[in-house]
């Protein structure tokens, strides 16, 4: 039975859940394991979905402000093929403007993983907003955020269906071509942030060979393209013992679930 205690501030205490010994914890933990594994799959085979959904053609032609002055949507993805383009609200009319962008949005911010895992995986996160550059770049440099970020001077956020919340569209780009192939804002918005999650709203997903991708798509040994933020080189060969510890700790976890399933 839980007891109700006072805590130091007066207040009911919070009651607490019942306290096990370890093998009893130990099955309490496992029979949940099998829920949270059904979740993953369920998850991964989302992610399947997602990159079988139809694109549609961009072919409005829209211009932001960045640093180095006028770029268009196609500069935005900075020679790669894949782009994310999150709106944060940052503008005259936000609670915080001027001195802070929207709340939840700077959340966000604060969670962005580095790019450098990203950029390996031919995809480009931008953050793009109405302030001026200069109001950005200041922001970013108190907040410590160094994502690109662009701002938006047309009607690049009701198009894409982020003029009044926050979002994260997705592009692809075939030559000069460009393709909208995702979109999630709401409650979805909350995962963003850490590189798995990006990629798995990426039309080519992680890019690894256990994914259920389309036939044809890029794919590589799982775990082997990993690499200290600092040391990525384009078209390099994996580290041999890189390749052989991640080869060890796959089998090591593959050995795991054989033995959890039995």
């Amino acid at each position: 039975m839980n007891k109700t205690v006072e805590n130091a501030t007066g207040q009911p205490a919070m009651p607490k859940p019942q306290v096990v010994p370890q093998q009893a914890w130990e099955e309490a933990r496992q029979s949940l394991l099998v829920r949270e594994k059904a979740h993953t799959h369920a998850r991964d085979a989302l992610a399947a979905e997602r990159r079988r959904m139809p694109w549609m053609a961009v072919t409005k032609e829209y211009v932001f402000e960045g640093p180095a002055g006028r770029e268009s949507l196609l500069d935005l993805f900075a020679g790669r093929h894949q782009l994310i383009v999150y709106r944060a609200f940052y503008e005259p009319g936000v609670h915080g403007w001027p001195e802070n962008a929207c709340r939840g949005c700077s959340m966000v911010a604060d969670q962005v993983a580095h790019l450098s895992h990203l950029n390996a995986r031919d995809t480009t996160l931008v953050f793009t907003s109405r302030a001026p550059q200069a109001d950005i770049a200041r922001l970013k440099a108190r907040m410590g955020w160094t994502m690109p970020w662009y701002t938006i001077t047309d009607s690049f956020d009701l198009d894409f269906g982020v003029d009044e919340w926050h979002g994260h569209n997705v592009f692809f780009r075939d030559g000069d071509r460009l393709f909208r192939t995702y979109f999630i804002n709401n409650r979805g918005d909350e995962q963003m942030g850490g590189t798995w999650n990006y990629l798995d709203i990426t039309p080519l997903g992680r890019q690894e060979v256990w994914e259920d991708s389309p036939e044809g798509y890029p794919q590589t040994p799982t775990y082997k393209w990993w690499n200290w933020n600092d040391s990525y080189v384009e078209g390099a060969a994996p580290d041999q013992r890189w390749v052989e510890v991640s080869d060890a700790g796959e089998a090591a976890m593959r050995s795991q679930d054989a033995s959890s399933a039995r």
